[in-house]
Parts: structure tokens; C-alpha cells; sequence
């Protein structure tokens, strides 16, 4: 797989959560838990499946940091 993003985290699928037309896939990347909101369409066309490999790719745009 190739892609320019650098923000990319491989992990497990933990948890998939389908609904009317959007799924939240759950990642586990080291222990910290990555959600991302795909089509279902999407879920079914990548073959996506709870314990299978999938890496998330955050957009660093859309990316918001905190501090309290």
C-alpha cells in the first residue's frame, strides 16, 4: 500500500458498528482505540472484518489538539 499521508497507524479491527448507511469501524493501534465512520458500502468493498488488519490514516487537517 502506498500513501502520501503520513499519519498512518496500523492495527486490529475490534469493532464494527453498521448502521442505516454508515458503519464505525474500531481500531486497536497499540492499545489506543481509533474510530473511523465509513460507508457500509465501504465495510463491504474492503472485506473489513472484527480481528483483521487495517491501518488508519488521519488526515492532518482534520486533526484537532487539546490541552486542559
Amino acid at each position: 500500500m502506498k500513501v502520501s499521508a503520513r499519519n498512518a497507524f496500523p492495527g486490529k479491527i475490534v469493532e464494527i458498528k453498521t448502521g442505516a448507511t454508515t458503519a464505525h469501524v474500531v481500531l486497536d493501534v497499540n492499545g489506543l482505540k481509533i474510530t473511523a465512520s465509513i460507508t457500509n458500502e465501504a465495510v463491504e468493498d474492503l472485506g473489513l472484518k472484527v480481528g483483521g488488519d487495517a491501518t488508519a490514516i488521519v488526515k492532518s487537517s482534520e486533526v484537532i489538539v487539546a490541552v486542559d
